[in-house]
């Protein structure tokens, strides 16, 4: 394998890992054992048949799984510790041939470097996929889940057939990934924590009960005209007269 589709190959697996872990495991592990790419003996083990039926029945799995509000979620929770550590173990062993570097340096560096693209992918997918299902009806998730799997797949083809537009494309969606999280994060807040606008508790809005810029405190008796006066005091006990508030129109 070249140098330059092995690095595509190694990132490749890890973006892959992040969003389907499984059809990743199948597409590399497939095109090895029929031929197409020749993948280092330290991933061999993906063209194994029993790797290979394994892999092909927990896509089966997930393409419904993932499919369903609310489950998805949960798969994706519990897919935290598997998407991430499988990404970063598939990146090293993509480059474990190559002599970029010093072979330990390399290792660790594959290590990181393909664990850092996993977990921001998986990060990516799983936000997106919370933030969608808040929404009621399914077809959004369907759609997003069918588009995952084609990104994975058209990715992981690019990264083998045209690797340089497999590394601008990957680029493109770190760019992306880095601008929407916070989105994201921000949108689960808002929904999950009961999100209230900073701006608005520093300052209040004219007329909110409790904030005192209507006039108002909240509490009985405690009332303030907008112009920083206040009111005179209650008239002693058996008399007739009633303090007037500005506007009003009682005539005691």
């Amino acid at each position: 394998m070249e140098p330059l589709t092995a690095l595509a190959v190694a990132l490749g697996s890890a973006w892959g890992s992040g969003l389907n872990l499984y059809a990743t495991v199948l597409i590399l592990g497939g095109l090895d054992a029929f031929g197409v790419i020749s993948l280092p003996d330290s991933m061999a083990v993906l063209s194994s048949t029993w790797v290979l039926a394994a892999a092909a029945l927990l896509y089966f799995i997930e393409f419904f799984a993932d499919k369903i509000p609310g489950l998805d979620s949960i798969w994706d929770m519990i897919h935290t510790f598997i998407r991430i550590p499988a990404g970063a173990l598939m990146a090293a062993g993509a480059v474990g041939g190559l002599d970029f570097m010093n072979a330990e340096l390399q290792t660790v560096t594959a290590l990181l470097g393909g664990g850092m693209i996993a977990a921001g992918t998986h990060a990516a997918k799983a936000g997106t996929r919370a933030v969608i299902n808040t929404s009621p009806e399914p077809f959004s998730n369907w759609g997003m889940s069918l588009f995952e799997d084609v990104m994975v797949f058209g990715g992981l083809a690019l990264a083998v057939f045209n690797p340089v537009a497999f590394l601008i494309g990957l680029g493109l969606f770190a760019l992306l990934v880095i601008w929407l999280v916070p989105k994201i994060w921000r949108g689960i807040r808002r929904f999950f924590g009961g999100y209230k606008d900073p701006d608005t508790l520093r300052h209040p809005k004219p007329g909110m009960a409790g904030m005192g810029s209507a006039g108002f405190s909240g509490r009985p008796g405690d009332w303030a005209p907008p112009d920083g006066s206040r009111p005179q005091d209650s008239p002693a006990a058996g008399t007739t007269e009633v303090a007037k508030r500005p506007g009003s129109d009682i005539t005691p």
